[in-house]
């Protein structure tokens, strides 16, 4: 034994993703290794230590800690507090370490956890146990280990422990007992630990969610129930499964009439599917997948994967992803998904288990009731469930590899609720920040001591159901951290439901607009500084008019929008000169949208206002056939009239829009069945195109003009004009009209026109600033087109600038929150509540 003035007591608060990682195990090895005693605990938002032993011992604790963290675990940097040890007598400490849980703190459904993480696909070890027959959890669907397993799905409570997970009622059999209690075994505190005697089991239900019954089921044991759904899936049958974050919708992917019979029972006519392989090497005959993307679709987040279809296989399991230039896939995200994907063999349609638009079902009465018989015609034509209950929904995650690296375009189950890890945030602010995102794709943040945690993906907050849920969770937070907040951001819409429900809440709110939050978001995330130049092109987003005394927008200035303020088009200077927050230096010129909210579903409406806005050439020019004849004649005469008129016909600068019109001039679509399906149709004619290559996507630029003009060109341009100029569409348009009038493909014609913005941005971006290597943002929706974001960041580079865009947070509205809370905590943020836009848009 050393002597006592050798001795020393050692208190650590460990914070990053440190619970449901296997650390406190890890914890207690590294201890016992080095003969130190004491205790770890999981608490609120951290692990806990209080180490006692030799000085040097703890000392070199220290060192290999952060050294040997197990897979999925991340430590911020340890600030030790030292103190004297009592001695080996009288110390606190029994033997060894103790390994603890905290006081539960419940939790609803709550969208922030700031002790959790997320959940997991099974690993190598629990997949090869749950292939190999000696194994006792052989072909058990709820394997799992600290490495792997549920995890924010399950949880009920902070911090993390088994009682505080639905697995609570599964008590231990002895077998799972000394497992977790062997400091030596892999499963040693694995707080998901079970087995075929004492944990979850499986369960196969009719569309009336009466049990199967019967020889298909067999003796009821998972592989027998297995065997059974893959006859009802062989046999062209709808299985509703409960997964991980929800329930889940299959079919056979290449049973062309079972998609069919899915789409229309589902009423998602067009929307793509994604699929479910056991292995990568399943996917090979239909898609090129590179080695990036390989890693992408096996990392233990489990997420879908967009890839791009193999060439000369475009058609290649038809109505999975009719119009995509990609299909979206994934590996198994839990055990049983591994063991129903092996057993069938073949790739499977794998969609969220929910009537479209409507929330996950995340409970197997629940889902009988709203995918079986209780809704009418039945979704699901049986029900593959289990008593392992689901806490909340969890989508699935998103991402689509963009020059080499993954880029999120949903952030739900597999990420959320880790905090992101990103740099300081800009001000001096002692309190923490709320920010609600959009009511598109919604997905709210939370700020608080210098961490940012982002909720999983939401959806369309004008789902009654979904706006209570958001509701809830800023109940939640109010509850657990009120006191720590000291303001709501939000869009600056004042029609949002978003912008709504924060002026409801008790913290001061501060409006943030839509383009100047997507630019902040790629500033955030990269840790750029300002100046910025930002492009940030979407669908849709509102520019606030000159405010009123209330710091408001004119309602009467809204319901025009006669000065174009839908914008969605623009190129933006962050933090310009003279300390103003947004200088809007180029924009798209202005058309008119007929029918306003209208024009978002109906691409043909877009191009209607794009050919009246150029004229009665355009109108009537043969290359404008497909959209006129999308109408009735007296339909299109009403609108054209309401166009001259200026009524319900609101001006747009957005490029999203400028896509919806080249599809339905190219006549890929004329109503759109799911947002985005208009710029996705026209992204997969255009990756079709026999000229297409890396570089020059549709041939020579040159011959699809999309210039910059001045300010003064546009006549309707009216005060708030663009510093440096509009980007005009019409000569665009009139190459486009002929190129359709001489009957060119639709798929070299939509080549050529992603080009044509391709070469705009990068020659844009080139006037706006001089400065070799400047950094410009390239964020919003409309970069989900990887063809139109990959060729931007090959051309600014080619100019000798370095592009950003958003990919640990999506680049469209499900990563509006996080710009929002760096426009609040900035230093123009306006402490009294007011927003905090100052709009500079013309150079002094």
């Amino acid at each position: 034994m050393p002597p006592l003035a050798e001795r020393a007591q050692l208190h650590l608060e460990c914070r990053g993703v440190v619970q449901g990682v296997g650390f406190r195990p890890l914890v207690h090895r590294l201890a016992r290794d080095l003969d130190l005693r004491g205790e770890v605990e999981n608490g609120p938002g951290a692990v806990r230590l209080r180490l006692e032993g030799d000085r040097r011992s703890l000392e070199t604790f220290l060192r290999r800690l952060p050294q040997q963290l197990p897979p999925g675990a991340r430590l911020e940097p340890l600030d030790p507090v030292w103190s004297a040890a009592a001695g080996p007598a009288v110390g606190p400490f029994q033997a060894g370490v103790r390994i603890m849980a905290g006081q539960a703190r419940p939790l609803r459904i709550d969208l922030i956890a700031s002790s959790l993480v997320a959940d997991r696909a099974p690993c190598r070890a629990c997949l090869a146990e749950l292939a190999d027959p000696a194994d006792r959890r052989f072909g058990y669907p709820f394997i799992s280990c600290c490495d792997c397993g549920p995890r924010f799905s399950i949880a009920t409570a902070e911090p993390w422990a088994r009682a505080h997970t639905t697995l609570a009622p599964f008590a231990l059999c002895p077998a799972c007992r000394r497992e977790f209690e062997d400091p030596s075994d892999r499963r040693f505190h694995a707080e998901t630990i079970a087995c075929p005697a004492c944990g979850p089991r499986l369960a196969l239900l009719d569309a009336s969610g009466a049990p199967v019954a019967g020889s298909a089921a067999g003796d009821g044991s998972p592989a027998a129930l297995i065997r059974a759904c893959c006859g009802l899936l062989a046999a062209g049958k709808v299985l509703a499964l409960q997964g991980v974050g929800g329930f889940q919708l299959l079919v056979a992917a290449t049973d062309t009439e079972a998609v069919a019979r899915l789409r229309r029972r589902k009423r998602r006519p067009a929307k793509p599917f994604a699929l479910l392989v056991a292995e990568v090497e399943a996917l090979a005959p239909f898609c090129a997948i590179d080695a990036a993307e390989r890693l992408a679709l096996a990392d233990p987040a489990a997420p879908i994967v967009l890839l791009r279809r193999r060439l000369g296989a475009p058609d290649a399991l038809p109505g999975v992803a009719p119009g995509s230039p990609c299909l979206g896939a994934m590996l198994p995200a839990s055990p049983l998904h591994d063991l129903l994907a092996r057993a069938f063999g073949r790739p499977l349609v794998a969609t969220s288990g929910n009537p479209s638009g409507e929330p996950l079902c995340i409970d197997p009465a629940e889902a009988v009731g709203r995918l079986g018989v209780g809704a009418g015609e039945p979704i699901a034509d049986a029900f593959l469930v289990h008593d392992r209950a689901i806490a909340r929904p969890l989508d699935d995650s998103v991402l689509q590899l963009i020059d080499g690296r993954p880029a999120l375009l949903r952030r739900a189950r597999g990420h959320a609720p880790e905090p992101l890890v990103l740099g300081p945030m800009p001000g001096a602010r002692s309190g923490g920040l709320v920010a609600l995102g959009s009511d598109l794709k919604s997905a709210p943040a939370l700020a608080l001591e210098g961490r940012v945690w982002l909720s999983p993906h939401l959806g369309d907050l004008a789902e009654g159901r979904l706006l209570s849920r958001l509701a809830a969770g800023l109940e939640a937070i109010e509850r657990r951290w009120g006191d720590g907040v000291g303001a709501i951001a939000c869009d600056a819409h004042p029609g949002y439901l978003s912008h709504q429900l924060a002026a409801a809440q008790p913290w001061p709110r501060r409006p943030v607009q839509h383009h100047r939050a997507h630019g902040l978001v790629v500033l955030a995330e990269h840790g750029l500084e300002t100046p910025l130049l930002a492009f940030t092109w979407d669908g849709l987003g509102y520019a606030p008019p000159p405010e009123s005394a209330t710091g408001e927008p004119a309602a009467t200035e809204l319901a025009a929008g006669g000065s174009a303020r839908l914008w969605g088009g623009e190129l933006l200077l962050l933090g310009g000169p003279g300390g103003l927050p947004c200088e809007r230096l180029v924009a798209l010129r202005p058309f008119p949208l007929p029918g306003g909210e209208r024009a978002m579903a109906e691409p043909r409406r877009a191009a209607l206002g794009l050919l009246a806005a150029a004229g009665p050439g355009a109108l009537g020019h043969p290359g404008a056939r497909h959209t006129l004849a999308a109408f009735e004649a007296a339909d299109r005469r009403l609108l054209l009239q309401a166009i001259a008129g200026g009524c319900n016909s609101p001006l747009t600068t957005s490029v999203g829009r400028l896509f919806d019109a080249v599809a339905s001039l190219l006549d890929l679509v004329q109503v759109q069945s799911h947002e985005g399906e208009g710029g996705l149709r026209l992204q997969g004619a255009a990756s079709a195109a026999p000229a297409a290559s890396a570089d020059s996507p549709a041939g020579d630029p040159g011959d699809w003009p999309f210039p910059l003009v001045q300010p003064g060109a546009v006549a309707a341009s009216g005060a708030d004009g663009p510093t440096l100029g509009w980007l005009d569409w019409e000569p665009l348009l009139l190459t486009l009209l002929a190129a359709i009038a001489a009957g060119t493909p639709a798929s070299l014609c939509a080549a050529r026109f992603h080009q044509a913005l391709v070469v705009a941005l990068a020659g844009t971006a080139a006037i706006a600033t001089a400065a070799e290597g400047a950094p410009v943002a390239l964020a919003g929706g409309c970069f989900q087109n990887r063809l139109l974001l990959e060729g931007a960041i090959g051309a600014l580079r080619a100019r000798a600038l370095r592009p950003f865009w958003p990919e640990r947070v999506p680049c469209n509205d499900g990563g509006l929150a996080l710009g929002q809370l760096w426009a609040a905590a900035g230093p123009w943020a306006d402490p009294a509540g007011a927003p905090t836009t100052r709009w500079r848009d013309h150079a002094p």
